[in-house]
């Protein structure tokens, strides 16, 4: 399966307000950037965040230098069109993140259910590769993912759940857990999943 070619048809198909994973704002991962303790001027990369609206609340809440990874060019365009010229103070990057290289480092890697869809061993090597390119020293990585006791898959497709002990297994050494919280996501149809947040700090 090609997985560009599924989220840009989810996408075309689909308004942002009608896929499961939904936030008309993500306060949970606006409260750990904010716990981060990243300054306003710093790099945030929101990984998978083509059509979030996360990036609509940083810029209002004054970072400076926000940007966007996902593989779908529909989902970005979604998020392009609803900022309208704000668009302008945004990276963009349609990109596999996998494979990602980034043209500089950032400060803080945020993440909100992309990593759980890497369902081979060597995709999340990928991952982590790109996430160790990607971040300062002594940056900061925010990963959400399906709970344990969350969905086995979303949109069609398998996910890998997680707890604090296989995720800290897969990004390995080099990374400190700093917090975890938990939130019960309410799907716009009402149905119930169970999120975890893992808060880490880059101690390389």
């Amino acid at each position: 399966m090609d997985v560009q070619q599924h989220w840009n048809r989810v996408y075309q198909s689909k308004g942002p307000e009608d896929v499961s994973w939904y936030q008309r704002r993500p306060d949970l991962s606006l409260a750990l950037i904010a716990a981060s303790g990243v300054g306003r001027e710093a790099g945030i990369i929101d990984v998978g965040g083509g059509a979030s609206t996360l990036v609509d609340c940083l810029l209002a809440a004054g970072y400076a230098h926000p940007a966007v990874l996902d593989c779908s060019g529909a989902a970005l365009n979604h998020s392009r069109r609803r900022l309208g010229a704000r668009a302008d103070a945004v990276e963009w990057f349609e990109a596999d993140v996998t494979s990602f290289r980034p043209p500089h480092r950032f400060a803080l890697w945020h993440d909100r259910a992309t990593f759980h869809f890497l369902t081979s061993a060597e995709g999340r090597r990928g991952y982590v590769a790109a996430l160790r390119r990607t971040l300062e020293p002594g940056g900061g990585a925010i990963i959400s993912t399906f709970a344990l006791d969350g969905p086995p898959q979303c949109s069609g497709l398998k996910v890998v759940r997680y707890g604090e002990k296989s995720i800290v297994a897969e990004l390995g050494a080099g990374f400190r857990l700093e917090e975890v919280r938990r939130e019960t996501h309410l799907t716009p149809w009402q149905t119930e999943q169970r999120f975890i947040y893992f808060r880490f700090q880059s101690v390389r």
